[in-house]
């Protein structure tokens, strides 16, 4: 059976591209380029990398770049942009809970929900982290968003959804909210068109975390210098301080080196 990810993004390729979220990915670059000091011999894996935004854009600031994804159809769009722009990206289709790349990179990123925290069990999403830690080098860095808990605690998640949802489509819309103070997951019915204007009705499940989670986490698995920061389409700082208005947090954290 397939999970609603997997549903959703089975034909959603040319309508992902239009949606809101999408539209920052220069300033999140400007961002990423800054954290490696625009050093072009970094080596960059692109995990969850949809329809290859940011692969692209750093392809073509000069950076060699390897991007997977789960979906083939979000793949198959991504070599078509590749090839437009003139550049290249080594795209492969990958499950973020397996893939096996060993010290092979000095930046993993993973944006706007790129896998993880998609997955139906904490334990999944544990060993997205984990693969992530093992494909990169020692004193390589991690970047990556994901949802903050502290939002739904003060917010609607459905407001909030409905709000995006809006602007790309009037038959878009997000029902049935239900966020569940012990598991820390959002239950919701999405209802959306895909890219051959069928209408999708989807059971959705995502995990939201805690700053101190995600710290924890980190730390389990040999990462240090871990700074948590607020972000919003495009605009990816160090100097954002995490509030409840954030419906993401932005992550950045480093390998330690061997022995510590």
């Amino acid at each position: 059976m397939k999970q609603w990810y997997e549903e959703l993004f089975k034909n959603y390729a040319n309508t992902y591209d239009k949606e809101q979220f999408t539209f920052g990915t220069k300033g999140e670059v400007d961002f990423i380029e800054t954290e490696i000091g625009c050093d072009k011999t970094k080596k960059i894996l692109d995990i969850g990398c949809g329809t290859g935004r940011h692969a692209i854009e750093l392809a073509k600031r000069g950076y060699q770049v390897t991007g997977f994804d789960l979906s083939a159809s979000q793949l198959e769009k991504a070599g078509e942009k590749a090839r437009e722009e003139g550049v290249h990206v080594t795209f492969t289709r990958e499950d973020a809970r397996y893939f096996d790349f060993k010290n092979e990179f000095d930046l993993a990123i993973m944006l706007c929900e790129g896998a993880f925290p998609l997955m139906e069990t904490d334990e999944m999403n544990f060993m997205i982290l984990q693969n992530a830690g093992k494909s990169l080098k020692e004193n390589g860095k991690f970047i990556f968003t994901t949802l903050n808990v502290l939002f739904p605690l003060f917010h609607s998640v459905k407001d909030f959804l409905n709000s995006y949802s809006e602007v790309n489509s009037k038959e878009s819309k997000v029902e049935d909210c239900t966020f569940d103070l012990m598991t820390f997951r959002d239950f919701s019915t999405l209802t959306c068109p895909d890219d051959s204007n069928r209408l999708l009705t989807l059971k959705c499940n995502e995990r939201y975390y805690a700053p101190s989670e995600i710290t924890w986490l980190l730390k389990s698995l040999q990462f240090n210098n871990i700074g948590i920061f607020g972000c919003e389409t495009g605009v990816f700082n160090r100097q954002i301080k995490l509030t409840p208005d954030h419906f993401e947090m932005l992550v950045v954290a480093e390998k330690c080196p061997l022995g510590i």
